[in-house]
């Protein structure tokens, strides 16, 4: 049945049609891949038109496969089982290697426990590990791909219907790590670290840094979420590292951030102050897969970014 009309069409393609089937929804389907509704539909477009027959047919609750679609359809699962069987058998064998996959925020407590972390292993066990900081969205599509174990994912909390909502549609457990406040992040050369908080008002002419890829699909980016904000310059950056160059070599700059550690503060030369009309708070979950089983390192890492929270929590 996959003659040569279906030469052009990938596992991806196969995906995406045993998603539609398993959901009866084209919308759900592309909710669960973390797609547009409308780029799935072209997809199932390109693929009846190569197949030559229509593969699905819309019923009152949503779609449901042709009867050739449905033959198409256990081939389709087929082939995805025993790609994936081939990718196991052909992945080197390391019974010895303990391996830890997770993406996290760009949150400095969190990093700070990750050091901690791995200080604490056993420097003779051989460890393959995937630690990457990044944006919330791109932190669900990893897990979703297997790319991540689980995650620790920040919005912001006016965001959190949205992200509670989507977190539920795709069938992840989640438990809140940290509600926490922002603090104004500057260079401990700056005016504004002679006081221990400042008004928005003393923003007046800073620069603020920003990270540039946390935009929330179909709400206004993170930065906007200061309605009483005065308006200023902003440089958008996509990584941890450069912002503390910046802060500290860039005049009247500041970035917003979940509280650091004197340690972190002490080596990059930094202070954290608060706003004083400003009340805004963020919040980090943990997130994964319902069926995930923790690893001892899992429970392990997650135990010491829970320490250093709450050595946190005692100042804010």
């Amino acid at each position: 049945i996959l003659g040569n009309e279906c030469k052009n069409m990938n596992l991806m393609h196969l995906k995406y049609l045993v998603e539609v089937e398993k959901t009866g929804s084209i919308t759900k389907a592309a909710s669960n891949l973390f797609m547009g509704q409308p780029n799935i539909s072209k997809e199932i477009k390109e693929v009846e038109t190569e197949f030559g027959s229509p593969m699905f047919k819309r019923i009152s609750k949503g779609v449901e496969p042709t009867e050739k679609g449905m033959a198409f359809l256990e081939c389709a699962k087929t082939i995805i089982a025993q790609l994936e069987k081939m990718e196991t058998i052909l992945k080197p064998e390391d019974s010895e290697l303990t391996t830890f996959k997770i993406a996290i925020p760009r949150a400095s407590y969190i990093a700070h426990a990750f050091s901690n972390f791995i200080n604490s292993l056993d420097r003779s066990e051989k460890l393959a590990m995937n630690f990457r900081e990044t944006n919330a969205i791109s932190a669900l599509n990893g897990i979703a791909d297997g790319e991540y174990s689980y995650a620790v994912i920040r919005f912001e909390e006016e965001y959190e219907d949205f992200f509670l909502s989507l977190l539920r549609d795709k069938d992840l457990y989640y438990e809140e790590i940290w509600n926490f406040p922002y603090v104004a992040l500057l260079a401990e050369k700056d005016e504004l670290a002679r006081s221990e908080t400042f008004s928005s008002a003393d923003l007046d002419g800073y620069i603020e840094i920003v990270q540039g890829d946390t935009t929330v699909p179909y709400l206004s980016s993170s930065y906007l979420r200061r309605n009483n904000a005065v308006e200023h310059s902003r440089i958008f950056v996509y990584d941890r590292g450069s912002q503390f160059d910046l802060l500290d070599n860039v005049p009247r700059s500041y970035m917003w951030v979940s509280p650091f550690t004197d340690s972190q503060l002490h080596h990059f030369r930094l202070v954290q102050r608060c706003c004083s009309d400003d009340h805004s708070r963020g919040k980090d979950l943990l997130v994964m897969p319902k069926h995930y089983k923790q690893t001892d390192l899992d429970k392990a890492f997650l135990e010491e970014v829970k320490r250093v929270r709450d050595s946190l929590k005692e100042l804010y």
